[in-house]
């Protein structure tokens, strides 16, 4: 039976039998909750979720980025084939992105925003490849909400705000398609009321084409893609990067590489998850295009460290899952790659004997060092970002390092020079979305939005919004699994997580927050499982991760041993902690993560949302 809880929480666990729905927004959550009410299923409420989150909070995720999906669609539900399935959610890179072209370019790193970046924009057909195969409503009912946000406009967090702020230096002196969008106004309020015309009417007219060919619900999904891949949204992002040259953190103009014939050519794919059993649970995440399976790996360690007799909080806890991440992250950066491209050793990565091999590497001492293992006996290679400082880029200078980059081994990191440009490297970065939904039919969805942020890249004129920068991901380092081909997916650090019981859906969770992502949830899914809080009080929990391994952003630094810890952790374990060498950064009381989960218990479905960021909701009855 899942913990009722006996502490005090900032919330909340909700408990009813009809639906659940938890989000980053309350407004997405209102949404698929609405769905849920109009008879649609956890599915259908996913996708109307997801495009809300696309409108009130572009500064996390838009149409232009991705979103890797994970699901239980139940056997009798009648909404398509049952059981667990991902939907990669990541779009490839362009036909034209060689290796080559990036040396012709002098650059060894993809930078971080600009055109240069860009990766087929996934998330638009993977929410409608969701709903074709376990969807029930009409389109239309699946898109009105976002449709009437962008239209009429929604309450302005603090956050898309500053955003909007710390772009708009950028925008006015490069990117003006955005100044216009964002900027007509002036930068809008916390509180204010905001729309985005252009995107509503991107919205609109892919729904008014869809339900031209016809009443038919198969057809007007179909017609709704067609529109975005291959008619008039695929065509307006051609025209633009046609003759586009884009000021990005370079410091330099580039043409972007995706071309329409990349968008005409790609279909997102369901393929199955990568498992692993723990504490009587299958945990499910996605393949090693994505960094889920270090999740796993963790897990592993974990289990055969003997997690569940640890202490809660504890320093002993906390040394213990920063060391073993510290460990799985070094295998991501050696292993982890697109298998469609490289042979990634899942199979030896994530056995019993492998985690043996690797936990005698932790002991008492906070350990230096990138040290990836040789699963099989291979041995391991790692990419030039790692091994040798990347380039500086031209009219830029080393940058004063702020107190979270400090210390031995921590990465340089420089800021461009010259009228404007400091926008261009100061400016606000992107983070992700995230939703979880369960329904009453017995089907459950994790999905986790992001990319097309809107000060990632300019907007595109006509569509108001605009791509991704997924590629910054890729490494340039020839030969390894990440190493950027054309048709390749990136390693992306977006990673919903299901977990199963007795091969039912049991738990659906998920966080923004990139290299963190794994850290964060994982800390929640060991507080509840192994120490029985329930949802919302392991997700309330003092939260941690390290930075010992290197971002998966530009300009991919690294602080090795730096280890960030709320201050709720207390005075007594942030002391163990540096006493074991981690290099301690204190963090506001409720800072790290942004968690949210639905579960399905005993006939029962629960849900808990997260306090930090005070947007967060959960929703259900």
């Amino acid at each position: 039976m899942m913990p009722q809880g006996s502490s005090f929480t900032t919330r909340p666990q909700l408990a009813g039998t009809f639906g659940m729905v938890a989000s980053t927004h309350w407004l997405a959550t209102g949404a698929g909750m609405a769905v849920l009410e109009a008879g649609g299923t956890a599915f259908d409420a996913a996708a109307a979720a997801g495009l809300v989150l696309q409108v009130v909070e572009p500064h996390m995720n838009g149409i232009g980025g991705e979103v890797p999906v994970i699901g239980y669609a139940a056997p009798d539900g009648g909404t398509g084939p049952g059981g667990v399935f991902v939907l990669d959610g990541q779009g490839p890179a362009p036909g034209t992105a060689t290796l080559e072209a990036f040396s012709d370019l002098g650059l060894d790193l993809v930078p971080g925003n600009g055109l240069l970046a860009a990766c087929v924009p996934a998330a638009f057909g993977t929410w409608l490849l969701l709903v074709q195969r376990h969807g029930r409503l009409p389109l239309r009912e699946v898109m009105k909400y976002a449709i009437g946000y962008a239209r009429d406009g929604y309450p302005v967090t603090a956050g898309v705000s500053a955003g909007i702020a710390a772009a708009g230096p950028l925008f006015r002196e490069y990117w003006p398609t955005s100044a216009e969008v964002y900027l007509g106004g002036g930068v809008p309020a916390a509180g204010s009321r905001f729309a985005n015309p252009a995107l509503a009417a991107t919205y609109q007219r892919i729904l008014d084409e869809a339900e031209a060919v016809g009443p038919g619900r198969e057809q007007q999904i179909e017609a709704a893609r067609r529109a975005f891949y291959e008619g008039f949204v695929a065509e307006a992002i051609g025209a633009y990067l046609a003759r586009a040259e884009v000021m990005d953190l370079t410091g330099q103009r580039n043409r972007g590489l995706l071309s329409p014939a990349d968008l005409a050519a790609w279909r997102a794919r369901p393929e199955a998850p990568v498992t692993l059993d723990f504490m009587g649970l299958t945990v499910c995440k996605t393949g090693p295009w994505g960094q889920g399976p270090v999740f796993l790996q963790q897990l592993a360690l974990l289990d055969a460290a003997g997690v569940a007799g640890l202490a809660p909080g504890s320093a002993d806890f906390m040394h213990t899952v920063v060391e073993c991440a510290k460990l799985a992250f070094a295998d991501r950066e050696a292993w982890y790659g697109d298998p469609r491209f490289a042979d990634v050793p899942l199979g030896d990565l994530l056995s019993d004997s492998y985690a043996a091999q690797r936990l005698a590497l932790v002991d008492g001492t906070a350990a230096a060092g990138l040290r990836p293992g040789q699963p099989g006996g291979r041995r391991p290679r790692l990419p030039g970002y790692v091994t040798a400082p990347p380039a500086v880029p031209a009219g830029a200078v080393a940058a004063e390092p702020t107190a979270e980059e400090t210390g031995a081994g921590a990465r340089p990191r420089w800021e461009l020079t010259g009228p404007g440009r400091r926008a261009l490297a100061r400016e606000t970065p992107g983070d992700t979305c995230h939703l979880d939904v369960a329904d009453r039919f017995g089907n459950m969805v994790s999905a986790t939005p992001s990319g097309g942020w809107l000060q990632s890249s300019p907007v595109i004129p006509g569509l108001g919004f605009c791509l991704g920068t997924r590629a910054q991901m890729f490494t340039l380092t020839p030969g390894l699994a990440n190493t950027l081909a054309p048709g390749k997916r990136p390693r992306t650090t977006l990673t919903p997580s299901l977990a199963l019981r007795g091969g039912e859906p049991y738990l659906a969770f998920g966080t923004p927050g990139g290299d963190q992502q794994d850290q964060w949830t994982l800390a929640f899914f060991v507080n509840h499982v192994a120490f029985g809080m329930n949802l919302q009080e392991a997700i309330d929990a003092p939260a941690f991760h390290t930075r010992h391994f290197p971002s998966s952003f530009y300009p991919r630094e690294s602080a090795p041993l730096a280890m960030d810890v709320e201050e709720r952790a207390g005075p007594e374990v942030l002391a163990a902690l540096r006493a074991r060498g981690h290099q301690v950064t204190v963090r506001p009381p409720w800072s790290l993560g942004r968690v949210s989960a639905v579960a399905r218990d005993g006939g029962m479905l629960y849900a808990a949302a997260n306090p930090r960021g005070m947007q967060g909701y959960a929703a259900g009855r």
